[in-house]
């Protein structure tokens, strides 16, 4: 006697295959494996190699010619920022001054050199009568003071009822950039009876050079950790 089970289908089994190397899955993972050991090549490989660019041979002022005498090549790891340095595979542009202080061994970056007109500082020669603090040397950071004759009469420059109350020294001009230091022959020292040239913005120049020329004396003073 025949069941109505036994009238049914038989369902058939689905087997799993294995996928073959025309499979597009395969082929896609083997791509992204690929794709991966590659990137981790590079990143290993970037991360170790150097590159050599440009470093100050000594200090560099604002207004200071830069060119290859200036500086030295030096081999460092900069990973993506080498567009931030002058490569010293490349030649340097022509013309170009230091905007600010570089240090002694500092890389230079290009946004501290271009062309003089960039540069808003004028030089001014200052005679410094009396020993100076050894602080004050080149590329350093001073406060420039004006202290008048005892009489307390006006500065060379001010207008009525602006000199100096009682002979009260005035600041002239704050965090100016020593340039050099020099004596009349041009020795470079940091005592004695020296001139400093220093490096006055534009919009304090009146006063500096009106104290220049008035009765009284120029004090330098050393601003703390200004040193370059």
């Amino acid at each position: 006697m025949t069941s109505t089970t036994d009238l049914l289908p038989t369902p058939t089994v689905a087997r799993l295959r294995r996928p073959g190397w025309r499979d597009p899955r395969l082929l896609l993972g083997l791509v992204l494996v690929a794709a991966s050991v590659a990137l981790g090549s590079w990143a290993v490989s970037s991360a170790g190699r150097t590159v050599a660019v440009y470093a100050a041979s000594g200090p560099l002022t604002p207004g200071e010619v830069v060119d290859p005498s200036s500086l030295r090549a030096v081999e460092v790891r900069l990973g993506t920022g080498d567009g931030k340095y002058f490569l010293a595979a490349e030649p340097l542009p022509e013309d170009l001054v230091a905007l600010r202080v570089v240090g002694d061994g500092e890389l230079v970056p290009r946004t501290a050199v271009g062309g003089s007109d960039e540069l808003a500082l004028r030089a001014v020669a200052i005679p410094v009568a009396g020993a100076l603090s050894e602080r004050v040397t080149d590329g350093a950071l001073v406060d420039v003071w004006f202290v008048p004759t005892a009489d307390g009469s006006p500065a060379a420059g001010d207008e009525p009822g602006q000199g100096d109350e009682e002979g009260a020294p005035r600041q002239l001009a704050t965090q100016v950039v020593v340039a050099q230091v020099a004596e009349a022959d041009g020795t470079l020292v940091t005592g004695g009876a020296t001139t400093l040239h220093v490096l006055v913005p534009s919009d304090e120049l009146p006063g500096v050079l009106a104290a220049l020329a008035a009765d009284g004396k120029i004090a330098v003073v050393p601003v703390a950790g200004g040193a370059a």
